[in-house]
């Protein structure tokens, strides 16, 4: 079997209201999917993390550079494609781009390697230590309106009623109107529901660590990204000074960038983004690392349906840490804002908030070979831009 083509869909529609995180807003919605078919008429699929601009520059990587690489290499060859595109890419981006790129090309591999052989993803991985997963809502994203706090109660109030045991936040501004919008939403969800904060590393550790304490009084299970991915030393200084959770990874890439933040025991749970940090041969790495070092993992998840398909694999798959009779299970990120590339992407929809809804808060791991996934052409070529 051979490659015979990899092809880059950028897709993107304009939002009906804008959303934003501490770093920026946008209206529009954009996810990058990759596709790789080879000669036996097996087509994988994957995705590239990087949304807005990014994912126009991720294109190219893949298709003018990765794409020449990896024609006419056998598909099941995922580590030798693997490392012969990471070796030629090493004096030009060992972070970054060219690793969300390879990603996606990784990804679409491994699903191709599922199809081809008649098993899930989660079976090659090794099989599923569970069949249900627990979902958390993300949502409550910045808005630049007067009544932040009010909407903010009321979206997360939606997201327990629709049966997510869990929710997440936007937080960012400033310290004391991220404490105003925590507290809005405590008080709506109530203090039996877990409840997280991710700033995006919107803060110095000076700023972050007295909000962390803050945050402890108002229950919150972790603070997410506090401060600057490259700042190793304030994430390990902030997993001194508070007892919150200190968690990140989501901007981190490769083997090589997790092992300075694991060994430095600079988070206390690990968010590999697989769709940025190298697709799921290096998230495989990752997970050794940090199994090895006893620092639990929650998937950072981000993008299209595709992306959660992929994380509902690699989570099926997740041994337990540590191994008891009641382990702690990981838990799958779901973004609760609209997002077509969720919802209409596939000819058979995911139906995560119906099965989130029925279930009591989890979510059934995909049985079909690959991915268990199918995108819907006609929707692909409707959303495919170039500009």
């Amino acid at each position: 079997m051979k490659i015979v083509d990899i092809q880059s869909h950028v897709l993107q529609y304009d939002l009906e209201e804008e959303l934003g995180y501490s770093q920026q807003y946008y209206l529009k919605r954009t996810a990058h999917v990759v596709e790789v078919r080879t000669d036996q008429g097996i087509t994988g699929w994957g995705e590239c993390f990087g949304g807005g601009d990014i994912a126009f520059a991720n294109k190219s990587i893949v298709e003018k550079v990765i794409r020449p690489m990896a024609l006419g290499m056998n598909p099941l060859d995922r580590e030798v494609i693997w490392h012969k595109v990471y070796n030629l890419l090493r004096d030009h981006g060992q972070k970054g781009m060219p690793i969300q790129s390879l990603s996606g090309v990784d990804i679409a591999l491994w699903d191709v390697a599922g199809k081809f052989l008649g098993l899930p993803v989660y079976q090659l991985l090794g099989g599923a230590f569970r069949k249900r997963i627990p979902v958390y809502g993300y949502g409550m994203m910045l808005k630049n309106v007067p009544d932040l706090p009010e909407r903010f109660a009321r979206e997360s109030e939606k997201i327990v009623e629709d049966g997510f045991p869990a929710v997440k936040m936007k937080i960012g501004i400033d310290p004391r109107k991220d404490i105003e919008l925590v507290e809005a939403v405590r008080k709506a969800v109530g203090d039996q529901t877990d409840l997280m904060v991710d700033a995006n590393h919107a803060y110095t550790t000076r700023e972050a660590i007295p909000l962390g304490r803050e945050l402890e009084k108002l229950g919150v299970s972790w603070f997410e990204e506090p401060v600057a991915p490259e700042d190793y030393s304030g994430y390990r200084a902030l997993c001194d000074a508070l007892d919150i959770g200190i968690a990140g990874g989501e901007a981190e890439f490769t083997r090589w960038g997790f092992r300075n933040l694991i060994e430095g025991r600079c988070i206390d749970i690990l968010q590999p983004e697989v769709c940025g940090l190298g697709g799921i041969t290096e998230y495989q790495k990752v997970l050794a690392l940090a199994h090895a070092n006893f620092v639990p993992i929650i998937n950072h998840v981000w993008g299209s349906a595709i992306s959660v398909a992929t994380n509902l694999h690699l989570l099926a798959a997740l041994p337990d840490l540590p191994g008891s009779a009641n382990p702690t299970q990981p838990m799958l990120e779901f973004d609760t804002t609209p997002n077509r590339f969720i919802d209409e992407i596939l000819e058979t929809p995911l139906r995560i908030r119906e099965s989130v809804k029925n279930s009591g808060g989890t979510v059934q791991v995909l049985d079909g070979p690959g991915l268990g996934v199918k995108p819907d052409m006609d929707f692909i070529r409707h959303f495919s831009t170039n500009s």
